[in-house]
């Protein structure tokens, strides 16, 4: 009995201990997902900037004239960057976003080269037909993220010296509401014929018609660049903020069963305890009964 005792109190000794774990984790991503939600907030205005640009560029340059047919690679060679994580504890995140590219990247023709970022998606895309190219390390922070996007764009550049017209895909999981995220996929490049009307077809915000005063492709191209590199921080910090979103999720679920766990544990603690004691209490009776019954 007491040695039944004594195992179900280090067992709720346990389960409290990694309930605080939990609750730590909790706390963390908690905390992670509020300062990539605010990224890509603060975001979401420069990168309107960024479109106002590129549609006053595109409008002075050749306001009349159709933009020609962006022409497929000769070898068909396709590139994707594929977001994943670098941590457990985020329940299906890297296999739905791995199930979602393979899915996508099938109806398209043509050699896909992946670059993953993300060890743990590297690995679940280990398992699939696909190419795997340069891999990277997603950042811990904010700041981080600025270097990851520079790396990336740099095997873009060698990629796009090699396959000028080699299209270039985005793969990652987007905060969605209803639901804690959605796999998205965007297309970086070409910037084809489509994507130049679309943004030539936006209403400026003002009266006032813009005029660019430096020469006009290497003002289109500034912006091109930039448009790039909003397109690939935003895409991090969302798959960020899903992430930790799943993790948070995930240490909810956890948190609620180690609290199931330690209620039944305790009470089963209890039981046994106050068993032990009337039985202790019944040998005292029944001695005292022998003694004075002699």
């Amino acid at each position: 009995m007491s040695d039944t005792i004594a195992s179900l109190g280090r067992k709720i000794g346990t389960a409290g201990d990694l309930q605080s774990v939990v609750r730590t984790m909790k706390a963390v991503a908690a905390s992670s997902i509020g300062q990539y939600e605010s990224a890509v907030h603060a975001l979401d205005d420069y990168y309107r900037t960024v479109q106002l640009g590129l549609a006053a560029c595109l409008r002075e340059m050749n306001p009349l004239a159709a933009p020609a047919p962006a022409q497929r690679s000769p070898t068909g060679a396709i590139a994707a960057v594929v977001f994943g994580s670098d941590q457990g504890l985020v329940g299906q995140f890297n296999d739905l976003m791995a199930d979602f590219v393979v899915k996508t990247l099938a109806e398209l023709p043509g050699q896909k080269t992946v670059w993953p970022v993300g060890e743990r998606i590297r690995a679940r895309l280990t398992e699939t037909d696909l190419v795997l190219g340069e891999g990277f390390v997603l950042p811990g922070s904010i700041g981080a993220i600025t270097p990851l996007v520079g790396q990336i764009l740099i095997e873009v550049e060698t990629l796009r010296e090699k396959e000028p017209n080699a299209p270039v895909y985005v793969f990652y999981n987007s905060p969605h509401a209803g639901e804690i995220y959605t796999p998205t996929c965007q297309r970086l490049l070409p910037l084809d014929a489509a994507w130049q009307r679309e943004l030539t077809a936006m209403p400026w915000p003002t009266k006032i018609l813009p005029e660019v005063m430096n020469p006009g492709a290497e003002t289109l191209l500034a912006f091109v660049r930039e448009y790039l590199f909003v397109s690939l921080f935003r895409a991090c910090a969302e798959s960020l903020a899903s992430e930790n979103a799943s993790r948070l999720a995930a240490m909810q679920r956890a948190e609620k069963n180690i609290e199931e766990l330690l209620e039944d544990l305790n009470r089963s603690f209890h039981r046994l305890r106050q068993s032990g004691i009337d039985e202790e209490l019944f040998d005292v009776i029944a001695g005292f009964e022998a003694l004075t019954g002699r």
